[in-house]
């Protein structure tokens, strides 16, 4: 069997640079490259679903904007199968059955699961469907048996949930379900990109994101006003780049050729470091090369979104055509989990002979 690529996003809200350096542009990259049989792209709006139960309509809306997104990155739906995740019954059937192969315990010792849980203040009460979202995790990327699965670091305890239950289950029934590798961005910078505020992460609920289809207005407002360094009060006060949102983008986006193009004072960001770092060097000058940079990569990206928004329905064919073909192969792939499980009644024509002698009169 060939190595197979799933990845998807929780469509809660447009996408941001968070989401694009940890796996977007990656995805592009491998999706063109084509060393990979077949990649899957979803839109993961069951999980979305499990803390946002009582605002279906908020991940109605969203599917179409991260559809867009997608589309406008460069995601191609003639080299990837682009799909939405409530549409595969199978993943809820697959999710039931790994339910039965892990512990309550065990889920409640992922640092994610507990990372997650405090973020949305569930401490107190947490849903049952959100608490079980490792599992139905681990059935996404085992019903498509992928191989690859190109995401942040922080999804490795997922990752290993998922690990755990293919062994568990290829050794309680038959070796169907393929243990997946987790593939983390290059730039090691880019794997967990702080928010425009200097927090840890950028987030939608923070509202510390520079999104996708943001226009160059919106982009430099957000810029602008990105956290620095608190110290680096007066110009030639000497700079701190570790902690400091700036060069965290910077290290994340740019290269030489930007600075030939934009800031040819400097030949790299090295060189644009040490000045800052011995002082003399403003935050205002950096901002305004950051911006510089941020446009330049995302110029294209609106272009292409603008012509995808003109015509929806064909966004929306494009959704249900993906769909099918995921259809296809999660239809397959249940139906050896089912034979596996010895609980294909119907097509076994032993166990109907065995029962016809058990009870013939």
């Amino acid at each position: 069997m060939g190595r197979i690529i799933l990845t998807g996003d929780r469509p809660t809200g447009r996408l941001h640079l968070g989401h694009y350096v940890g796996s977007l542009r990656r995805r592009v990259q491998l999706q063109n490259e084509g060393n990979y049989e077949r990649m899957f792209v979803f839109m993961a709006d069951v999980q979305a679903l499990t803390d946002n139960a009582d605002n279906p309509e908020k991940i109605r809306q969203n599917i179409i904007e991260v559809a867009l997104d997608y589309l406008s990155a460069g995601l191609d739906p003639e080299k990837c199968v682009i799909f939405i995740q409530s549409q595969i019954p199978e993943l809820a059937e697959l999710t039931t059955y790994l339910m039965n192969l892990i512990t309550v315990s065990r889920v409640q010792r992922n640092p994610t699961v507990k990372t997650e849980i405090k973020m949305r203040n569930f401490e107190a009460n947490i849903p049952l469907g959100f608490f079980c979202y490792p599992v139905s995790q681990a059935a996404d990327i085992t019903l498509f048996k992928s191989t690859t699965v190109p995401v942040g670091e922080d999804q490795e305890p997922m990752l290993e949930v998922t690990r755990e239950l293919v062994r568990r289950f290829n050794q309680t029934y038959a070796p169907v379900l393929v243990e997946p590798e987790i593939m983390l961005p290059e730039n090691a910078t880019a794997r967990r990109l702080p928010g425009t505020d200097g927090k840890e992460k950028m987030s939608k609920s923070l509202g510390n994101c520079i999104y996708l289809s943001d226009n160059a207005d919106e982009v430099w407002q957000k810029v602008r006003s990105m956290y620095t360094d608190p110290l680096h009060v007066n110009l030639n006060d000497p700079g701190h780049v570790e902690g400091n949102a700036v060069f965290t983008y910077l290290d994340a986006f740019s290269c030489d050729d930007d600075f030939a193009e934009f800031l040819p004072d400097y030949k790299n960001l090295d060189e644009l470091k040490e000045h800052y770092t011995r002082g003399g060097l403003g935050d205002m000058k950096c901002k305004k090369f950051l911006n510089q940079v941020i446009n330049k990569m995302l110029d294209p990206i609106r272009e292409r979104r603008a012509e995808f928004a003109k015509d929806i329905p064909e966004v929306f064919n494009i959704l249900q055509k993906g769909t099918a073909q995921a259809r296809e192969t999660a239809a397959q792939t249940m139906e050896e989990v089912r034979d596996a499980m010895r609980i294909n009644y119907f097509k076994d024509a032993e166990l109907i002979r065995q029962q016809s002698e058990k009870f013939r009169v």
